[in-house]
């Protein structure tokens, strides 16, 4: 049955939908960056708050930015299905699927970006959230500086009407609300950057004092960045995803989305034009979200990091049939147990059974996840994920050895080959300086460690360099499993 509002009462009785009149709801949230995991997660929890609140004016207005595949066939699916679409939640213990409503409009910006703005100047507007990937913040790694020079950003400040990427965006709607004497909007950050509302108020506000210097001043006092800690392991979807729904649910869904059961969202209380009631379906708000973040990041993104590129190599496909090796699935154990002592406390939170529950996560086999998800734009993750607390171990004085490996592992990943013998295709904006590099030095990791813009004064490290040189010439001389078999026996 094809999924829309005149089909969702007659879809079967194992599909949970919603119970709330779609049509009362108004849009006070703009989020851009409509992918898998906000539908996965944001979208739900909304979708969770309308069934105990309905006539809520905390709808979704999603916005896709990109002139990609990826966003026109969200368009296209989300239009075409009055933009409902079915959350399968996969676990050994069966498949729940319920149909999600809380976004009831999509914007495609190429289509008239002029309409984007308006929806985000729309008084209604109160919350702009953003899930638009690592690379999305247009920043320098090495530095933590604003990208000026970036093509999009270039284009941005010269076409103010016309914008491309998301500080364009949300710069011309502020403006619009300020000469019209309307409060402005919190903007809260989704992604998986430490910090990230910290990071979005200096790329925003340097942004917009560009512009006008008078604007980015108004910005940076009046608008509200919470920081926010994300999680729910979410797989691309596939047409394998897609074939499941319409057979085990009945359901016609252009666009499905499957995810794990867990789920967790933790948000800095400070918001600027009011918020939902998040609390009351299970979102944390707290006063510091740092320790929650940095758990998650340190722990969770940086183990993935290491079983994308390991996992790779090793000719794995998926996350779970890693996790089924029992020498990768050590890998990642002593990788978080390296990571711990860089953490503080957490409240209310057990570290050593977040890693039990880790590992459990990872080994989920109803969640193909699959290893090219976690090795796309490793030049944006590694730095996020794995190189603060290779920093910190260093001035402790503890052991680096997995997560030199880490590097080591995505250095050799740079240069290596598919099962058909060829060239691994590196999907990252610096994927030609990337792989120049690391060919260029075969086991020497010192060409790619020397990009500045990722690793900054870290080449200056020998107990680092050293480190990850003797990971990569044994991935180079005995192979991943190799390698971890030469360091549990060293252990």
């Amino acid at each position: 049955m094809k999924l829309n509002e005149a089909s969702l009462f007659r879809l079967p009785g194992n599909v949970r939908v919603p119970n709330y009149d779609r049509h009362q709801i108004t849009n006070g949230i703009v989020h851009i960056g409509v992918g898998g995991f906000h539908r996965s997660h944001q979208a739900l929890y909304l979708d969770d708050y309308f069934h105990q609140n309905p006539g809520s004016d905390w709808g979704i207005c999603g916005v896709g930015l990109l002139d990609f595949d990826y966003d026109r066939r969200m368009r296209d699916a989300l239009q075409s299905q009055d933009c409902l679409y079915t959350l399968v939640e996969r676990s050994q213990d069966g498949d729940r699927a319920r149909i999600i409503g809380s976004i009831t409009q999509y914007l495609f910006a190429p289509d008239n970006r002029p309409a984007v703005i308006e929806a985000l100047a729309d008084p209604k507007c109160r919350i702009v959230t953003l899930t638009v990937t690592e690379s999305g913040y247009y920043y320098i790694e090495g530095s933590g500086n604003f990208d000026v020079n970036h093509p999009t950003m270039q284009h941005d400040l010269q076409h103010p009407d016309q914008p491309l990427g998301t500080y364009g965006f949300l710069t011309a709607a502020l403006e619009k609300r300020r000469k019209q004497g309307l409060a402005p909007f919190t903007v809260l950050s989704c992604d998986n950057i430490q910090g990230n509302g910290n990071m979005v108020r200096k790329m925003l506000t340097t942004f917009a004092e560009m512009r006008d210097p008078e604007l980015g001043r108004w910005i940076a006092e009046q608008v509200a960045f919470p920081n926010c800690m994300v999680d729910r392991i979410t797989p691309l979807t596939t047409p394998a995803d897609i074939k499941m729904v319409a057979e085990k649910f009945g359901i016609d869904d252009a666009f499905p989305c499957v995810a794990e059961p867990f789920i967790q969202w933790v948000i800095e209380d400070t918001f600027c034009a009011g918020r939902p009631d998040w609390e009351s379906v299970g979102v944390q708000m707290t006063k510091d979200v740092h320790p929650y973040e940095m758990m998650k990041i340190r722990l969770l993104n940086a183990s993935h990091m290491l079983i994308g590129y390991l996992g790779s190599l090793a000719g794995y496909t998926y996350v779970y049939e890693v996790m089924a090796d029992p020498l990768f699935q050590q890998a990642v154990a002593n990788l978080m147990d390296e990571v711990t002592p860089t953490l503080q406390p957490v409240p209310g939170i057990d570290l050593d059974d977040y890693k039990k529950t880790l590992i459990e996560r990872f080994s989920n086999p109803k969640i193909r996840d699959q290893l090219p998800r976690l090795c796309l734009n490793g030049s944006a993750k590694i730095p996020k994920f794995v190189l603060g607390s290779i920093r910190d171990k260093l001035q402790l004085g503890g052991a680096i050895d997995y997560l030199s490996l880490t590097i080591a592992a995505w250095c050799q990943y740079l240069s290596s080959q598919d099962k058909q013998g060829q060239p691994i295709r590196i999907d990252d904006p610096l994927a030609d300086i990337l792989t120049q590099q690391a060919r260029s030095g075969k086991t020497d990791p010192r060409p790619l460690l020397s990009l500045v813009e990722i690793f900054g004064d870290l080449v200056q490290s020998p107990r680092f360099v050293e480190t990850v040189a003797d990971k990569l010439s044994s991935l180079h001389e005995f192979g991943a499993k190799g390698t971890l078999v030469r360091s549990s026996q060293a252990q």
